[in-house]
């Protein structure tokens, strides 16, 4: 049960932190936001350690870089793809994508969840897939169906969040979080490298800058708390509740934005629901 708890945990700051980005990059660079995100995100990472040292091995290290390079894949292939106004497209693909590599992972390493949270994780993938869907043919250009690059970019993005997952999943329990640290480290320098590639912002600029800034606490506490929850239950189970963070996502919208859900939306966060209370009794 804490293993879920912590899960959920995770998915509800996964999902603040991109409402809050979302509306930061308004009027800012995508790209400047992310950075400056994963800068707090690292810094936050290497104060946890400090404060909460363990004894990591070259092989967690060696995870927790890979763990960066997927979160970097996955953050630049869905930035492309939401700047081009796919986001009914990108953003289902990749949050099945971000589910589905650790639940293979944790399958092939062994691990065997009972029946009932066996249909909770069945359960989970439409909850995934239909809680960011909106209307792909409104947020076309041409008001036609969306080409298949946006779905490639969706596939693209998935994956390497699934490989951060994944790899999340790999850190040894008495590692620490000094990994974490790298990961983040790796993240902001494989972003960078992008962006300088790209001609994009690095970082933001003018006044209201800490906020930016600040806004990345959100994934030093999603980050800091899938770890944990990954000590405590199987990859399996943590890695698809923590995909379910676009309802805290398309939640806060509704609340604060006065957006209204869709029927499939509705739905997503049904399937959602139910998941949910099955992987906790199961």
């Amino acid at each position: 049960m804490l293993a879920v708890s912590l899960a959920l945990a995770s998915a509800l700051a996964y999902g603040l932190s991109d409402f809050v980005g979302g509306i930061l990059s308004k009027d800012r660079s995508v790209w400047s936001v992310a950075i400056a995100s994963g800068v707090a995100i690292a810094f936050g990472t290497a104060v946890v350690a400090l404060l909460a040292p363990g004894d990591p091995s070259a092989d967690d290290f060696a995870y927790g870089a890979a763990a960066g390079l997927g979160g970097a894949l996955g953050i630049v292939f869905l930035s492309r793809g939401l700047s081009r106004g796919r986001m009914g497209v990108v953003a289902p693909i990749s949050g099945t994508g971000a589910a589905l590599v650790p639940v293979v992972v944790g399958i092939a390493s062994g691990e065997s969840p009972s029946t009932l949270v066996w249909l909770g994780i069945v359960l989970a993938f439409p909850a995934i897939y239909l809680i960011p869907q909106v209307d792909a043919v409104r947020e076309s250009p041409s008001g036609g169906t969306p080409p298949p690059s946006a779905a490639g970019d969706g596939v693209v993005a998935g994956l390497g969040f699934g490989v951060e997952f994944a790899m999340i999943g790999q850190i040894g329990n008495d590692a620490g979080f000094l990994p974490l640290t790298l990961m983040q480290v790796t993240i902001v320098f494989a972003i960078g490298i992008a962006a300088i590639a790209l001609h994009q912002q690095l970082l933001p600029r003018g006044p209201g800058k800490l906020p930016v800034y600040a806004f990345g606490l959100l994934g030093l506490a999603a980050t800091v708390c899938f770890q944990l929850a990954t000590r405590e239950g199987l990859l399996t189970v943590v890695a698809v509740i923590a995909s379910l963070y676009p309802a805290a996502t398309v939640a806060m919208a509704a609340i604060l934005l006065n957006e209204r859900l869709g029927r499939l939306q509705i739905a997503g966060l049904g399937f959602a629901a139910v998941a949910v209370v099955l992987i906790s009794i199961g």
